[in-house]
């Protein structure tokens, strides 16, 4: 029987720095690395976007004339302005599309009402939400179609992380980093960590100007940007922090809250850097934190004091082993790999 040949279509980007480009970026990778065919032009990185458009466009009319009867089209939503007509395409010529969800534009955006965004991802024969949390939430509104989940983003870099911070740190000097892009929508927590910070060390990597009002405090260092290669082959710290929002008890606004329904990046970055994750209890991705023993989840800010002094260093080296282990994985492609293999199965019965 001959073998469902799997495509995808790649397009221009405007920068392969953004989180949202990196994870569809190495995706395209770990479907060529598994065999899929790319129907659209090859990847390009441009930021005019008039060429975009152009590109963009040429690849979707090459990709609709070559696509064929029993293809599998894999498709990375939200795909601008061509998702519905590429579903529509792809059932006329006898295929099946295949959609991952790295965001909903009716959750934090507001782009789009509920019901629009479930009526558009209907045209596809089969979804991956990001996680568990984000399949219950489309069954819950009304989706129908079949839905997997993917888990965490696979994170692909030609860099390995060398550990140099002993184990043993974490029970008398231990340091948490926090990375991304500082605006007062988004991290103005760490405006109030500031202020009350004294037991273990904070590591902030990100331009501070984005956050007005932030305190001196001897526990916290600053390291300005910081390229992600470097990030992860030099970052020396016991973990990365997950969290969003203006307060240190709970992940609030609408970024804290869209915590509960997505898979974020920024733990896959934090893992492929070696680093076992610190993250808010109600996060989507908190349990496969905990499962996989690459880092513990916490309700508020304020109890990080108490769960570092009590963690004993073989408790700490374990985590570690197991977000090496993690990191491998994550380079490999192996949640979207484990996502398209479900999909297939699907199809296959």
């Amino acid at each position: 029987m001959k073998q469902n040949r799997i495509c995808f279509i790649s397009r221009n980007y405007y920068n392969l720095t953004s989180a949202g480009n990196k994870a569809k970026t190495d995706n395209e990778d770990t479907l060529t690395e598994m065999g899929a065919i790319n129907l659209g032009l090859h990847r390009t990185v441009n930021n005019s976007k008039i060429l975009a458009f152009f590109l963009d466009l040429v690849g979707i009319i090459r990709a609709c004339i070559l696509l064929q009867k029993n293809d599998i089209l894999f498709l990375q939503y939200p795909v601008k302005k061509y998702f519905s007509f590429l579903c529509y395409v792809a059932r006329m010529k006898g295929a099946k599309t295949v959609s991952l969800i790295h965001d909903l534009g009716s959750f934090r955006r507001k782009k789009l009402s509920i019901q629009k965004e479930i009526s558009r991802l209907s045209h596809s024969d089969y979804i991956i939400a990001s996680n568990e949390n984000m399949k219950g939430w489309l069954q819950e509104h009304g989706l129908e179609k079949p839905i997997g989940s993917l888990g965490l983003f696979d994170y692909r870099s030609s860099s390995f992380h060398e550990p140099q911070v002993p184990s043993s740190d974490i029970t008398t000097n231990p340091t948490v980093v926090y990375a991304g892009a500082l605006n007062m929508r988004k991290n103005s927590f760490l405006i109030e960590l500031t202020k009350s910070l004294n037991t273990w060390n904070l590591m902030i990597v990100g331009n501070k100007d984005g956050l007005q009002g932030l305190k001196y405090n001897p526990h916290i260092t600053y390291r300005g940007f910081l390229p992600s290669e470097d990030f992860i082959a030099h970052i020396d710290t016991n973990f990365g922090l997950v969290w969003d929002g203006d307060s240190l008890d709970t992940c609030s606004g609408e970024y804290g809250q869209y915590l509960k329904w997505n898979s974020p990046h920024k733990v896959s970055f934090n893992l492929r850097a070696g680093l076992p994750i610190i993250i808010w209890k109600e996060a989507a991705v908190a349990p496969i934190i905990e499962e996989e023993g690459v880092g513990f989840a916490i309700s508020s800010l304020k109890e990080l004091d108490a769960k570092l002094q009590n963690m004993s260093p073989e408790v700490y080296l374990e985590m570690k082993e197991n977000t090496t282990a993690m990191a491998k994985k994550l380079n490999e492609g192996y949640f979207l790999k484990k996502a398209l293999a479900d999909s297939l199965d699907f199809f296959s019965k």
